[in-house]
């Protein structure tokens, strides 16, 4: 059977649906991301009136009609999260005319293709900020299968994105139950100083290490490839980070009100700039990964940044980090926390490794739905 393109504005329609009688609030505001998530709004919106904002039904779609610094692609997100929500009266919101013709879901794995988002950077207009409007979208070229089809290939996409949803949900628990154990043991032990518990290491590159082992150390509290040009740089000075020590760099004014920490859990050696301090932990005592679970969290940033000092810049020294305290159970307790931790760490990679196959799979679903209907 022939399948013939066809523009996709010949199967949906423009949504308008006010939040006039604001039924929803600042906690039902939702923003979109670039790889087509619904997520919580980064805006700042305590400002804005809730009333022009747009409500989002279920199986319908909203678009960001911006497509400059959104990092190539257009952000757009398909509302199958199971709760009805608003967004910002900046977006375009529409829905599929006739889903006798035109399955959302299907529509959505069309969305998903990096072939997609090509194509509406290619088709953005403007001067210092290009759009991709609501023509633009009608625009778009669309070749349909017969709905059997297209629901046999939404079948399987949505059988992976069930089984990916059901993995992270159990992904939160377990993370729930480590943030648990560590809350009762703040409640229930003591807190010491970990000043005695951790030696400051200052070894240089005496081992002639190159620019492939340097390592910046990010607020997210990990260990990231350099950002820095080392082009003609000596590496002499820079300071070696060895497997299990920790550094961080002191300098905490302009890291939006974070510290840039890396625990090196790795068999290799690195090196950190000279401005980084390293160190490691007495291990019969106090092990280096269950440090960098207080470390990793919230309270220790509001702590870095309540503790630093300076003028032009702010730092936390070597000595404030000797001051920080945390409860200190016995090795076998701090280990099976780590385990713990250790798990949802690992399965927190896995579940990031499936939706990056549900996200590479979608132009294989596409194509493999109009081979088969052209067959």
């Amino acid at each position: 059977m022939g399948l013939t393109k066809q523009k996709l504005g010949k199967f949906i329609e423009r949504v308008e649906r006010r939040n006039s009688d604001l039924k929803y609030g600042i906690d039902d505001v939702r923003g979109i991301s670039n790889t087509k998530e619904i997520q919580s709004t980064k805006a700042d919106i305590s400002d804005r009136s809730f009333s022009r904002f747009q409500i989002v039904e279920a199986h319908e779609f909203v678009f960001n009609r911006r497509t400059t610094r959104m990092g190539e692609k257009l952000g757009l997100g398909y509302n199958n999260v199971g709760e009805v929500f608003i967004v910002t009266e900046d977006y375009v919101v529409f829905r599929v005319a006739d889903e006798s013709i035109l399955l959302p879901d299907y529509l959505n794995v069309f969305f998903r293709r990096p072939e997609f988002d090509r194509y509406a950077r290619w088709d953005s207009w403007g001067s210092a900020t290009e759009f991709f409007n609501w023509e633009e979208m009608c625009d778009v070229p669309i070749t349909l299968p017969p709905l059997p089809v297209q629901q046999k290939y939404v079948d399987v996409y949505n059988s992976m994105l069930a089984n990916q949803r059901a993995y992270e949900s159990g992904l939160e628990n377990l993370k729930l139950t480590c943030d648990a154990y560590i809350e009762r043991l703040r409640r229930e032990l003591p807190h010491t100083a970990i000043g005695k518990y951790i030696e400051q290491s200052d070894e240089r590159n005496t081992l002639g290490l190159d620019a492939d082992s340097v390592r910046g150390l990010s607020t997210s509290k990990a260990i990231i490839s350099t950002k820095a040009d080392l082009d003609g740089v000596g590496l002499g000075s820079y300071k070696t980070l060895k497997p299990e020590q920790i550094a961080y760099v002191p300098d905490t004014s302009r890291r939006g009100e974070k510290i840039s920490l890396g625990f090196n859990t790795t068999d290799h050696t690195y090196l950190v700039s000279s401005i980084s301090t390293v160190f490691g932990t007495k291990v019969d005592k106090l092990l280096p990964a269950y440090l960098m679970m207080f470390f990793s969290r919230s309270e220790f940033d509001r702590y870095t940044r309540f503790h630093s000092w300076g003028s032009a810049r702010e730092t936390f020294s070597w000595d404030d980090m000797l001051e920080v305290k945390i409860p200190i159970p016995d090795i076998e307790v701090q280990q099976s926390i780590i385990n713990i931790y250790n798990a949802y760490i690992m399965r927190r990679e896995i579940n990031e490794k499936m939706k990056a196959q549900i996200k590479d799979i979608c132009p294989i679903l596409i194509k493999g739905s109009l081979e088969e209907a052209s067959a």
